[in-house]
């Protein structure tokens, strides 16, 4: 691999010289200019990973050099410094796209750490670019992973997707991404036009689920005052997602499985058999075959759905998928914020490293969610972490702050609405007083409440 290329930009030797020495000994390859003249041909003349630029520099600006920079190459990170710091000028120099901002003087360590950090996000920004770029003309876009079983996964999801199978059954643990794999097979196949349609077999009283998956005709109950297409119609052509298929209550299974094996079903209380096209996707955290043994799931629907199985591993299985994700995640939040984190510093992501994960993918998208809303950033810090990983990792040990913790621990997301919930009891509806137990602000226990408000509204 070859030596990444800094180029420093200062009108003072020994700055430059300083700078120089200290990054020559993390084995970067260092280019000097004194101004911006020289700054702009030595950028030209190599291909430059990172550039340190002064702000006031004898021929014209660091913000306006930053600008042409930026407009020849955007994904160079750029380090703006200077002795003459003030609010508005790291607000604009951030506003250009600058990666940070030092004030002078500054020890050389703390440079190196920044030039690292900016190399390294912008390695795995690409990483995630290239990823989806490799995955955008397949529908595979949303399938995040690097690791040796990621990579297995998405090349079955891409053959399956053009093939003529059509029952598939993702495995695995809650939250390791089994409804993403379900849409990319839909994306990456010849149905991505038709209707793509999930039921969560648990989400439904088992009273209306065979309505919903099969449709009812007028009649077929006291409140069924006109007839109405099912799930399995409207998808025709398409793909039906059964999430939680483990759940489905075994009365309903004889008819799922004459779908599978017909292509055919009748509305209930209907005569008529209704014929459709589908590509039936299911998915489960629990185990089939214990399941069959006890005698809740049929033995001939689990060996029809068990003929193309897809097992998503856990996170703690393909750590080294957790950078590629992080990336993914916080560009996703920047855009939904309007933030500009750049990244995780070191110790936040050896954590992130040694979290075991038990809520898999799902956890860390939380975990990063929370920690760009109250964290005061650009850079991510362990600390901006510390309620998830506490939460997740060693329920004993809790958030510090409230007592009342669930037993398991699992979701994050849950265990942060139930710890809102709780400090909402305990202070009689004080959102402010809530907050500060929490050690939030009122409008970050604001944005909480709402956001769960609206989850509970959509379930």
């Amino acid at each position: 691999m070859s030596k990444e290329r800094v180029l420093v930009v200062d009108d003072e030797k020994l700055i430059r010289f300083t700078l120089r020495e200290s990054l020559a000994r993390e084995g970067y390859v260092v280019h000097e200019a004194a101004d911006v003249a020289e700054a702009i041909r030595e950028f030209e003349r190599h291909s430059i990973d990172c550039a340190i630029l002064d702000h006031r520099l004898p021929d014209g600006d660091g913000l306006d050099l930053l600008r042409t920079f930026k407009e020849q190459a955007p994904d160079v990170p750029v380090i703006l410094m200077t002795a003459y710091s003030t609010i508005q000028k790291a607000v604009e120099a951030m506003r250009l796209g600058a990666f940070t901002y030092v004030n002078k003087p500054f020890e050389s360590d703390e440079m190196v750490l920044s030039v690292r950090t900016a190399l390294e996000t912008t390695r795995l920004r690409r990483e995630v670019q290239t990823l989806r770029r490799l995955h955008q003309a397949e529908g595979l876009t949303d399938v995040i992973g690097e690791s040796v079983a990621m990579r297995e996964i998405v090349e079955l999801v891409r053959k399956l997707a053009s093939s003529q199978a059509n029952t598939v059954l993702l495995l695995g643990e809650s939250g390791t991404g089994k409804g993403l794999v379900a849409r990319a097979l839909h994306n990456a196949s010849a149905r991505r036009d038709r209707p793509f349609l999930t039921i969560t077999c648990t989400a439904i009283p088992e009273t209306l689920l065979e309505s919903e998956l099969f449709g009812h005709e007028r009649g077929a109950f006291t409140d069924a005052k006109a007839a109405k297409p099912g799930l399995f119609e409207v998808a025709d052509g398409g793909t039906v997602f059964l999430d939680e298929i483990g759940d489905m209550p075994f009365g309903l299974q004889s008819k799922l499985l004459q779908v599978l094996e017909d292509r055919t079903f009748k509305r209930l209380g209907g005569v008529r058999d209704i014929t459709v096209d589908v590509r039936v996707v299911a998915a489960t955290n629990t185990d089939l075959e214990a399941a069959v043994r006890e005698g809740r799931f049929r033995t001939d629907l689990f060996y029809r759905l068990n003929t193309f199985p897809i097992t998503l591993p856990p996170l703690r299985e393909r750590s080294a998928d957790i950078p590629v994700l992080l990336r993914f995640f916080i560009d996703k939040f920047n855009r939904e914020f309007n933030k500009q984190a750049t990244g995780a510093d070191d110790d936040a992501m050896a954590a992130l490293m040694r979290h075991p994960w038990p809520g898999n993918v799902r956890e860390l998208r939380n975990a990063v969610e929370r920690a760009m809303i109250l964290g005061p950033g650009p850079e991510l810090t362990k600390s901006d972490f510390a309620f998830s990983l506490e939460a997740g990792g060693d329920p004993d040990r809790g958030s510090g702050r409230l007592l009342d913790l669930p037993a398991d621990g699992l979701d994050v997301e849950e265990l942060e609405r139930d710890l809102v919930r709780q400090a909402l009891e305990k202070t009689g509806g004080n959102q402010s007083r809530a907050a500060q137990l929490l050690g939030m602000t009122r409008d970050q226990i604001r944005y909480r409440i709402e956001k769960y408000r609206d989850t509970s509204r959509g379930s």
